[in-house]
């Protein structure tokens, strides 16, 4: 349970959460663990089942304070607010940012912080593993990771347009996997990475980071529903039926610190090996049943680990950073915050 942002987090399974005067109180197994005033708090998300009053619900429906519903998995189930609401105001004000010129600066920290963030995990895996690698291993990453600090450095340019800005995040993701062979430390040839390939993936790889892609954009779905952003109508990815373009956009700064670097340490601490990856007639490799749960186990434990927060300033677990970003969005829409902040990894 943590409070960031005016939104109490509740994660325990089993927790309550009632009310008493104008508090909110939260207790698990009957013990009282905090107390929080109703005027503190803009939002409630409860993830799996916690019990919520009804005087708690008609409390903060009365004055404003949004309750939301998500699943175990983080997966986005409903949102319960009063008769009034701003979410419509946000709402517009995200349309006309999409349409607007305003709509450049949000895509430049969306990429910015892509770009940075994979930078991060080149950085981290010479630090950790620089000194075991072949030569060439070692400058071929290094040269990757000088080639992304001067995208990085050509995002930061004033008149970069949307376009210009789209083509060096193309740019940075087309470096940074070709040189993501030389992270695997798998004895298992199968294992190799020979390029990225979707819908479907080719080979084990490629299905262990579509399995985890697709698990950080429904967090990053429910982000968005769970502060009233529209996920259908993004920045940087263009609109598409069907496709939640804006959870799109805020999963790309946090894809190499989250989902990038738990494969590769599924793979590298040999925790999935060749044998959990099952080849189907039309070419597509997918997970095991028993390897997908060995990756939804690790992932909800990497979900645990907390950060400190650049912006916030403060620790918090990585399955909420989607959610601290979707407010951080919905609060500089709104005119509270001068730009979008996005989150780095280190």
């Amino acid at each position: 349970m943590k409070k960031l942002l005016n939104t109490v987090y509740v994660t325990t399974e089993g927790a309550a959460l009632k009310k008493d005067g104008e508090t909110l109180v939260a207790e698990i197994e009957g013990a009282e663990k905090t107390r929080i005033p109703l005027h503190m708090l803009g939002a409630v998300v409860a993830f799996g089942p916690i019990l919520i009053s009804p005087a708690l619900i008609g409390a903060c429906s009365g004055a404003g304070i949004a309750i939301v519903l998500l699943d175990r998995a983080g997966r986005f189930q409903a949102r319960v607010e009063g008769p009034v609401s701003g979410n419509v105001l946000l709402r517009r004000a995200q349309y006309r940012a999409a349409d607007g010129p305003e709509g450049v600066e949000i895509v430049r920290s969306f990429v910015m912080g892509k770009v940075a963030n994979q930078r991060a995990v080149l950085r981290r895996a010479l630090r950790d593993h620089g000194a075991e690698m072949a030569a060439s291993d070692r400058a071929a990453i290094e040269d990757a990771a000088a080639r992304l600090a001067a995208i990085l450095r050509r995002a930061q340019l004033a008149d970069a347009s949307i376009e210009a800005l789209r083509g060096s995040e193309g740019e940075a993701a087309n470096r940074y996997f070709a040189v993501f062979d030389h992270l695997i430390r798998s004895p298992d040839p199968e294992l190799a990475w020979t390029g990225r390939s979707r819908r479907p993936p080719l080979d084990p790889v490629n299905a262990l980071l579509s399995f985890l892609y697709t698990l950080l954009v429904h967090d990053c779905r429910s982000a968005c529903e769970g502060v009233g952003l529209d996920p259908a109508v993004g920045f940087l990815h263009r609109d598409r039926p069907g496709r939640p373009s804006l959870a799109l956009d805020l999963m790309e700064e946090l894809r190499a610190p989250l989902a990038d670097r738990l494969a590769l340490s599924l793979i590298n601490r040999r925790q999935l090996r060749a044998a959990d990856f099952r080849r189907m007639d039309g070419g597509a490799t997918l997970l095991t049943d028993e390897a997908r749960r060995t990756v939804l186990t690790a992932w909800q434990e990497r979900r645990k680990e907390e950060r400190l927060h650049p912006f916030v300033q403060e620790r918090a677990p990585f399955g909420l950073v989607p959610h601290l970003q979707a407010q951080l969005l919905a609060r500089h829409l709104r005119g509270d915050l001068d730009a979008y902040p996005p989150w780095f990894w280190s």
